[in-house]
């Protein structure tokens, strides 16, 4: 499943999305229950190993980002009216002045936690859009990237350098909720 053609690489990048979701929901907060159907997937199509495996590793890059209690309040903070504006602009800002695995994560963890907020709040018919909003950033902006890398195989080639990555996609993430924050 993991190749570079772009009708491919559509849908694994809605099954890792939906996968990382799943995961970090599971490992935050074990009695919420959301499946691959919730966010508009199907019923096994998670099973792919190297699915598995690319997932794995974008969940340790999370850990660290997870961490950064600033950008955790920011991402609160964002979740309320306007979401989608607020989700875009700071998805986009993510990515403004370059790419990385470690941005990448970061805009998975940013639909984690918009999901999240979501799925607390009973607002469980914005969860599917929220995937459709990383599916457009990932198109709009990161697909030719994410190909020239070896589409998601690259994640599992390049993990050693994650830890800093993840630094610099805290620091980046951090300064566009704060850079949208003072221009609202």
């Amino acid at each position: 499943l993991i190749t570079c053609h772009q009708s491919d690489q559509s849908e694994v990048f809605k099954v890792s999305t939906s996968l990382y979701v799943i995961e970090r929901i599971n490992l935050q907060d074990p009695g919420l229950y959301v499946s691959s159907e919730d966010l508009g997937g199907s019923p096994n199509e998670q099973e792919d190993p190297q699915i598995k495996e690319v997932v794995e590793q974008l969940l340790k890059i999370a850990d660290d980002i997870n961490r950064n209690a600033v950008l955790q309040q920011l991402i609160n903070q964002a979740s309320g009216s306007g979401a989608q504006d607020i989700f875009m602009e700071v998805a986009r800002s993510i990515f403004a002045d370059g790419i990385n695995w470690g941005r990448v994560v970061a805009l998975f963890h940013l639909a984690y936690k918009f999901i999240y907020k979501a799925l607390t709040t009973n607002h469980l018919e914005t969860i599917r859009m929220i995937i459709s909003w990383v599916l457009q950033v990932i198109k709009e902006v990161l697909y030719p990237w994410l190909v020239q890398q070896g589409g998601w195989v690259g994640v599992i080639q390049r993990f050693s350098r994650w830890r800093t990555l993840t630094v610099a996609a805290s620091i980046v993430l951090l300064a566009a909720f704060v850079y949208y924050r003072k221009t609202r």
